[in-house]
């Protein structure tokens, strides 16, 4: 029997494969990325085919650098960039428009004028989400609204809407299956995650016809076969889960009071909560952690807009460094009695503020700030923003639960960004073996639906950490450092 998997993490920036062989051990690799498009100010946009290809060309590359013919592979697990909107005509395959990207902020108008009529409550109850363009019901209401002809071609049951992972499926499967899994679902202020349907309400709100919507299937399913002309096989898709879900799955996060935090191009922490979907007071997200067996888990998520894209713009907009890694350099060399703080709102700021119309500011610059300091702010800025969202999750769960963060994504590679963390949190930060658990809780899912891998809590005694950050700040530091950034964060919403 075949003993490999092949996990596609369809990102962002870029597409990447990974081939694991049945110890979850990576095996090769491919990485490819892809163009980002701004037509407007607050607006991102990515090209259907260029994903596409390029998701082609990294599971082509994996097997070539894993020395494996398409035969050696079991099964196929996807993980996606979430609430990115693909709309595409089910007879062609060809999508309507480009991809609108979670960090889109076209939809304001529209979300400004549901919370005008009253539908947030109602919106959050049901979705556990609030009414922002971040998610993708707005956003197809946008492409129905906007794209000539899309709403007539909608309502004859013409189109299909997907979220990245659905649109991969459909393509890889060559047509035939139109599918996504709860977790997916869960971020597109259509699903209701209590009852694990979409709900016919919102979808009338919304003005979204039911024909554009794939199945909702667990996250370890049947999600067909692939076409053989693709990859030289039929291989089956076994698993699929959006990326910060996956993350939290390849960090073995089954257990309620378990957290994860993904550091790419922004910050996803999430709390499992277990069967209980936690409702927040306090402006975090209800979603869904994974479900499998058709039993749903849940969790508490805080969304960070800008983290790693930080430290892009510190490289591609303000030219300080030519590597993303040589970023840690110029913050240890940051004079300690400057406290520069940026609020990187680049796209607005994420839970728990969610504030789409702000924008960055930086605060407490003087003569003496160059490049060592502003680098010091922006790696900051992402502990402090994580601070924020923990503080939240201990309100909303009401009872006192102790905090040991797993991180992964590119920031975690950072030692010193990961010590930092552990200091203006006041816990212990543990960063695994697998930094790419993003790609290895996809992998684990297509393990687990094809037989090869067993059950969560047998998977979870595999977890491996590679180094655990523990508090060395002083307390009196620390609480200042954090009252200075919650006074830049009050300044710039003011």
């Amino acid at each position: 029997m075949p003993d490999h998997l092949l996990a596609i993490d369809q990102g962002t920036t870029s597409s990447r494969a990974i081939i694991f062989d049945a110890r979850l051990r990576p095996k090769g690799t491919g990485q490819k990325e892809f163009r980002q498009y701004y037509p407007k100010p607050g607006w991102v946009e990515h090209d259907p085919e260029e994903i596409w290809s390029s998701v082609l060309s990294v599971c082509k590359r994996a097997l070539r650098n894993a020395g494996l013919k398409p035969l050696s592979v079991r099964a196929i697990g996807i993980t996606n960039q979430r609430e990115t909107v693909v709309i595409w005509n089910r007879k062609t395959g060809r999508p309507i428009h480009k991809a609108i990207v979670w960090q889109d902020r076209r939809s304001a108008d529209i979300c400004t004028a549901l919370k005008s009529a009253g539908h947030e409550p109602l919106f959050a109850a049901k979705t556990g989400l609030l009414l922002d363009p971040y998610f993708s019901g707005t956003k197809i209401r946008w492409l129905l609204d906007e794209v000539r002809g899309a709403r007539g071609k909608a309502e004859r049951g013409e189109l299909a809407f997907g979220t990245i992972d659905s649109f991969l499926i459909w393509r890889l499967t060559g047509g035939k299956v139109h599918a996504t899994d709860a977790t997916n679902a869960s971020r597109t202020l259509l699903y209701d995650i209590h009852n694990g349907r979409w709900d016919e309400e919102l979808l009338r709100i919304l003005d979204i016809p039911a024909s554009l919507l794939p199945e909702v299937k667990d996250c370890a399913s049947d999600f067909g076969v692939t076409d053989p002309r693709l990859l030289g096989a039929a291989i089956p898709i076994r698993g699929v889960a959006g990326d910060q879900q996956a993350a939290s799955i390849g960090q073995a996060c089954f257990e309620p009071g378990m957290m994860k935090a993904t550091y790419g191009t922004g910050c996803f922490a999430l709390l499992n909560t277990g069967s209980r979907a936690v409702r927040s007071e306090n402006r975090l997200l209800t979603t869904v952690a994974y479900q499998l067996n058709g039993k749903r888990s849940y969790a508490l998520e805080g969304a960070i807009f800008i983290a790693g894209a930080a430290v892009q713009w510190l490289r591609d907009g303000l030219s300080f460094v030519k590597k993303a890694h040589e970023v840690e350099a110029l913050a240890r060399a940051a004079d300690p009695a400057q406290q520069v703080y940026l609020v990187p709102a680049f796209v607005g700021l994420g839970a728990p503020y969610w504030k789409a119309d702000a924008r960055g500011a930086i605060f407490g610059l003087t003569r003496g700030t160059g490049k060592n300091e502003l680098a010091q702010a922006a790696l900051e800025a992402v502990c402090f923003q994580t601070r924020d969202l923990l503080q939240a999750m201990r309100k909303d769960m009401g009872t006192p639960f102790k905090t040991i963060l797993r991180v992964d994504g590119g920031m975690a590679a950072s030692d010193w960004t990961m010590q930092r963390l552990a200091d203006i949190l006041d816990a212990p930060v543990d960063r695994p073996g697998i930094l790419e658990t993003t790609a290895l809780g996809a992998a684990y899912l297509a393990g687990l639906g094809s037989g090869l891998l067993p059950a969560p809590a047998q998977f979870a005694k595999s977890w491996r950490r590679e180094k655990r950050f523990t508090p060395k700040m002083k307390a009196g530091l620390r609480e200042a450092k954090y009252a200075g950034w919650t006074q830049s964060v009050q300044k710039l919403l003011s």
